[in-house]
């Protein structure tokens, strides 16, 4: 019994050394299954994960490894376009060449985005001005995200260092801001450039009835109203 628990320890247990990206991702397939074996045919469960019903998505931000393995297992990929814009196009274009058959049948994508929609075209700018200063903060501060500024606390890009919008630049370009009609406009195009199956839209804003706001707008916008289909591809939200 005390062998079987050190054996279970060193393939599942929090202090085991940790395999190839691949072998990591086979073990939790395996394990969800309840077919991971080791070498010598011994068999380990989890019972965390056994027969779960989890999907399993690969998250990717370059043509990497990431992406490579999603399409080589057959499972579905998340392009991570809000935060790396400039590597999407690569990403999907690498998981496609990569893919097999295996968890799906076909490939899956989804693209995430940076979305804040409001009434107006400016009253969503004016939302959207902090966002720079809580990127810039991401990217160079030693502790992480600062708490999202209020729009009046924000700095102003004209006055902003050359250098400071150097670091910041790709993610505020790519952001996705403006009325209902503007965003949506944006959204198809990002959709039909990178093939995504599936949007995931993600809206930073310092009130949280702007948050809800953004959602709402874009989902009526989208055609996703109460008891009408969204248009493909889908949408989905994370506040």
């Amino acid at each position: 019994l005390r062998e079987r628990a050190l054996a279970q320890a060193a393939v599942v247990g929090a202090s085991r050394t940790p395999a190839s990206f691949r072998a990591e991702v086979e073990l939790v397939l395996g394990l969800r299954a309840g077919t991971y074996a080791d070498d010598g045919g011994r068999r380990y469960v989890s019972p965390p994960v056994q027969d779960a019903a989890f999907d399993l998505w690969v998250l990717a931000s370059s043509g990497g490894e990431s992406a490579r393995v999603a399409g080589e297992l057959g499972l579905p990929l998340a392009a991570n376009y809000h935060v790396s814009p400039s590597n999407t196009l690569e990403t999907v274009a690498a998981y496609r060449a990569a893919f097999r058959p295996g968890v799906l049948a076909e490939p899956y994508v989804v693209v995430s985005a940076d979305v804040l929609v409001a009434d107006t075209t400016e009253r969503a700018r004016e939302l959207a001005s902090p966002f720079a200063d809580w990127v810039l903060s991401i990217r160079r501060g030693a502790d992480g995200a600062i708490a999202y500024p209020r729009p009046a606390d924000a700095t102003d890009w004209a006055e902003r260092p050359e250098d400071e919008r150097a670091v910041v630049a790709d993610r505020v370009d790519t952001r996705v801001v403006g009325d209902p009609a503007t965003v949506v406009g944006r959204l198809e195009t990002l959709a039909r450039v990178t093939g995504a199956d599936e949007l995931l839209v993600t809206t930073a804003a310092h009130d949280l009835a702007d948050r809800q706001r953004s959602f709402a707008l874009l989902a009526q916008a989208w055609g996703a109203t109460e008891g009408e289909a969204p248009r493909v591809p889908a949408l989905a939200a994370t506040p």
